[in-house]
């Protein structure tokens, strides 16, 4: 299966929900709001963004005077659309001498995303470094080392309980000398709660700063798609303590409810830049909001809302000449 067919199997579950709430539907009315607000919010797209679909989408009903269940669909895809955006700057450190620090909780998939990553790019030509930075976990440095050794890059790394600072300094020593394009941090994933996680944090961003100040600096932070609000939650403690460039979601492979990507870009306003549908190195690749909304909708075509006008129009002109 290609990525995109690997992303509807992960999502079939939300998309035959919201499948349902139109395809059942005989009238627009109450009923049919109430339902579609349910499905959405068990979906993971959260309360507003939700609540925001549904206003436009009764504001477009009454604008238009629809009565087709299966026009609704095509105004929830494109409302949804637009709060995906993925800005066009989101993968601008691809043209920079780059260390990124890769955060989040434990269990999420970070160690797997940053091989993932290293592979990605180190088939694109480009010279990667990872930094073993997670030096708190047992086994996490062994962990990341076989994945580097999958993708064939260097790893750069200190004993179990040695000082994150201290292994990312000698990560950027060493991207700086060897004039890397992409350096990989592994950061431990202690509760996002912790001062002290927080602090080590802003160590590394110091770090960085002073001995390579002329990087571009990008954190993507790693979130469990399978975990739906609590994902969100974390992203949101994070981003109060420190700044967040983008996002990785993981696991959408069946366990996932898929309006977590949607929740998460609309709330935070920060942009969903990779997901992963599994556990091979292909498995995680660019975002794209409309192949994601795709899957949701089971893959309709999307109209914008100049088109349904038109197509509109048209309807009326036909039935006039009749």
């Amino acid at each position: 299966m290609g990525f995109f067919q690997r992303l509807k199997e992960g999502l079939k579950k939300t998309s035959d929900s919201i499948a349902s709430v139109f395809s059942t539907a005989t009238q627009i009315d109450d009923d049919f709001y109430d339902e579609l607000e349910e499905t959405l919010i068990s979906a993971d797209m959260g309360f507003e963004t939700t609540e925001k679909v549904i206003d436009d989408l009764k504001e477009k009903v009454e604008e238009l005077g629809i009565k087709d269940a299966a026009q609704c669909k095509e105004f929830v895809m494109n409302s949804l659309r637009d709060q995906m955006n993925v800005p066009d700057n989101a993968y601008c450190f691809e043209d920079a001498k780059t260390v990124m620090l890769i955060i989040g909780v434990n269990g999420v998939g970070k160690t797997t995303s940053i091989g993932k990553l290293a592979a990605q790019y180190k088939k694109q030509g480009r010279s990667v470094i990872v930094a073993a930075a997670d030096t708190f976990r047992a086994g996490a440095i062994e962990q990341l080392r076989t994945w580097t050794e999958r993708a064939g890059v260097d790893l750069i790394a200190q004993g179990e309980g040695a000082d994150p600072s201290a292994v990312v300094y000698d990560a950027v020593k060493a991207a700086k000398a060897r004039k890397t394009n992409l350096t990989l941090i592994d950061t431990a994933g202690r509760l996002h709660n912790k001062k002290n996680l927080m602090d080590e944090l802003a160590k590394m961003r110091r770090v960085i700063s002073r001995e390579y100040p002329e990087c571009y600096v990008e954190t993507l932070i790693v979130l469990d798609g399978s975990t739906g609000q609590n994902a969100l939650e974390q992203a949101r403690q994070f981003s109060n303590v420190t700044e967040i460039n983008g996002i990785i979601l993981t696991k959408l492979d069946g366990t996932a409810k898929g309006g977590i990507a949607v929740a998460i870009q609309s709330e935070l306003k920060v942009p969903v830049k990779y997901i992963g549908v599994g556990e091979k190195i292909d498995d995680l690749q660019k975002f794209d909001p409309d192949e994601y909304i795709n899957a949701l909708f089971e893959d309709f075509d999307m109209k914008s809302d100049q088109d349904i006008v038109v197509d509109e129009a048209i309807r009326g002109m036909s039935s006039f000449d009749e």
